[in-house]
């Protein structure tokens, strides 16, 4: 088992708790299913899937509040298909038109250390022969050289990870004093991740032309955070995701 131990640090992030309708409110940490979204857009294959083990709290938990500029519709996904047939179709939104202002608590100047591995899921094609270790040389590679698909963000795209790079062992000295002085923290029901029913395979069995499945449901757990320190792994035995 190949595992890797990176620090990620940012300006700003967002973990948006579900229990929340209309504004958006931040949990104290991340979530895995959101660390796993930061090293998928790293790096991803069907033939792998990322798996987080532990997450250490650097620095002090803030929150600010501000306010944002959100759309309330998106794009139709057939009127751009609709398009591309070239066929008459409008596949624009206006966001003078549908823009709604709405307040978010958010967290500031965060710092986290992640510990994970990835497995393979045997999900390939006909092409791809790659083993464990030509994706781990692949997945440290572009840790290294700060290479991504697409920007890493702190929950929501608009708070972009500003650094990301890989170390052999995390500085339990470095985690703020106070965050040390909460000692055991019970953080409650949290997401875990968000698990598609069609497990990355297409619906179709088409891997040319995919057709994957929207439905998905809901994993929560419930940590505790010892020190600055949860050990995901501990609260990962039971399921399966």
């Amino acid at each position: 088992m190949y595992g890797f131990k990176i620090i990620i640090e940012g300006d700003y992030a967002c973990f948006t708790r579900p229990e929340m309708k209309v504004e958006r409110v931040s949990y104290d940490v991340p979530t895995p299913g959101a660390l796993e979204g930061i090293l998928k857009s790293i790096y991803w294959k069907p033939a792998i899937r990322y798996v987080i083990d532990k997450i250490v709290v650097f620095n002090d938990i803030n929150f600010m509040n501000v306010r944002r500029n959100e759309v309330k519709e998106k794009v139709s996904y057939n009127a751009v298909k609709n398009q591309m047939k070239g066929k008459t179709s409008s596949p624009y939104i206006y966001t003078s038109d549908v823009r709604s202002q709405r307040s978010a608590m958010i967290l500031k100047n965060v710092k986290y250390g992640v510990e994970f591995h990835f497995e393979l899921t045997g999900i390939k094609n006909d092409n791809e022969f790659e083993g464990e270790k030509k994706h781990y040389n692949i997945i440290k590679r572009r840790i290294e050289k700060g290479q991504y698909f697409r920007v890493p963000c702190l929950g929501c795209s608009e708070f972009p990870v500003k650094k990301i790079y890989m170390i052999e062992e995390f500085n339990y000295e470095d985690i703020s004093s106070s965050i040390v002085e909460m000692g055991d923290v019970d953080l409650g029901f949290m997401n875990y991740k968000v698990v598609f029913n069609d497990k990355g395979i297409p619906i179709n069995g088409d891997w040319e032309n995919p057709k994957f499945s929207d439905k998905a449901h809901t994993v929560y757990y419930r940590p505790h955070m010892i020190n600055g320190v949860i050990d995901v792994f501990k609260y990962r035995e039971g399921f399966k995701c």
